[in-house]
């Protein structure tokens, strides 16, 4: 495989939210989406962040092994699939030492070179925000064909999928919302999860920092005994 760099935003050693166990989560410098409620615009342009190898960055995860028996790293954002021949290097050098690896994506990147990253990625966490292109297109600039596309090289690859949704008041948090897309789910049998994620406001003072509005800014945040109901919805499969 050809020797690569990449821009990484930062680390987390012990990440508890990002797939199972304990995990080192990489977080990966460039997106090309501009999703509304987005919590990380410092990862949003490519030319930002540290430039690493992939082997150095094995390197600091090697230090957390023990930490991870039962966990172990994934790659988050910003959006992975802009960098896939880092990430493909990184995975590959972990799996060959039977490190588990999961790829938090948007689905959005160069299906081929895709491909090339699921060859070692044991797990998605794929973000499936809303159901239509329209949807896609007004509240984070992107193509939710591009989006399909993935979902679907996945389930070609019989990929263990754990899909994720912010729930967000007034924009995609009623039952009918929860509903069309366990139904539109139906037709991915490698999903095993579905995770509701109450819209928060954590990040205003990011953006207020980076002197851009923050397209949200008017929305309540999510509770998390709303978000608790619409998870009731979930079939017991998908918890």
């Amino acid at each position: 495989m050809r020797r690569c760099s990449g821009r990484i935003h930062s680390f987390q050693s012990m990440g508890a939210v990002d797939g199972p166990g304990l995990r080192f989560v990489v977080f990966m410098q460039g997106c090309p989406l501009r999703c509304a409620y987005c919590h990380n615009p410092d990862t949003w342009e490519p030319d930002g962040g540290v430039e690493y190898t992939p082997e150095r960055v094995a390197e600091k995860i090697r230090r957390f092994l023990p930490y991870l028996e039962n966990g172990g790293v994934t790659v988050t954002g910003g959006e992975p699939l802009m960098q896939p021949e880092f990430v493909a290097e990184l995975f590959g050098i972990l799996k060959a030492e039977g490190v588990h690896t999961a790829l938090d994506t948007s689905g959005v990147g160069d299906l081929q070179k895709a491909g090339r990253v699921l060859e070692y990625t044991d797990l998605v966490l794929a973000d499936v925000k809303f159901l239509t292109a329209e949807d896609y297109r007004h509240y984070c600039k992107a193509d939710f064909q591009k989006v399909e596309a993935f979902l679907n090289l996945a389930k070609k690859k019989n990929i263990p999928l754990w899909i994720r949704r912010v729930v967000i008041p007034g924009i995609n948090d009623t039952k009918e919302h929860i509903i069309d897309l366990v139904d539109f789910l139906e037709a991915y049998p490698d999903v095993e999860k579905i995770e509701l994620l109450p819209f928060r406001k954590l990040c205003l003072e990011k953006y207020e920092t980076m002197g851009i509005p923050f397209p949200l800014a008017k929305v309540p945040e999510m509770t998390e005994a709303d978000t608790e109901r619409l998870r009731e919805i979930l079939p017991d499969r998908y918890r």
